[in-house]
């Protein structure tokens, strides 16, 4: 619905800031409110919240940040009150490396989230976070395509040195299924 917002931060609480948008003020609920400083212009990446009695804006810096806020709140018992104090002590690469590695103690500092959570938030996301690395001349398309497909990160980085990248996409998906299906 709301992709971001970009005005002049008039002021700040405890967990909230206001953008002043064209004489409009949004109270976005953000992870650090005093690293945005009064009187600034920023652009604030938006997660707009529905519910039957609420509609919330949650903010964040960079983009990355909200696309891992978003995988979070799909974890069962996981929703944006119990996401947001994540990003306020942890970093996105943090929180992504203590997912693959499961580390339940990194992930149960964060307020509200225990031992249970901590092993829930591993089961759904465990190596769906990081992008793999890929080798010189590979596709970037061709590993979107396969995770569009539900395919995970260690299965497409097993299926990557297999493939001929100077065909086209379309030929590279086919090899790289058919690899899959043979192994």
């Amino acid at each position: 619905m709301f992709n971001y917002i970009k005005g002049i931060i008039d002021s700040n609480t405890v967990n909230s800031i206001v953008v002043d948008n064209n004489g409009i003020g949004y109270n976005i609920f953000v992870a650090n409110p005093y690293s945005f400083e009064i009187g600034e212009t920023c652009k604030v990446y938006l997660y707009c919240h529905i519910r039957e009695d609420e509609l919330s804006f949650y903010g964040f810096k960079t983009i990355e940040e909200r696309d891992l806020f978003l995988r979070l709140i799909n974890v069962k018992g996981l929703g944006p009150k119990v996401a947001m104090p994540m990003f306020a002590t942890g970093s996105v690469s943090g929180i992504v490396d203590a997912i693959d590695r499961e580390n339940i103690i990194y992930l149960t500092k964060f307020p509200k989230v225990g031992d249970k959570l901590a092993r829930q938030i591993i089961l759904d996301l465990k190596g769906k976070l990081a992008a793999p690395t890929t080798p010189a001349g590979e596709s970037n398309e061709l590993v979107a395509v396969l995770e569009s497909l539900g395919y995970k990160t260690a299965d497409i980085k097993k299926v990557l040195p297999h493939i001929n990248y100077s065909d086209t996409i379309e030929n590279q998906v086919k090899e790289a299924l058919k690899y899959m299906l043979n192994s």
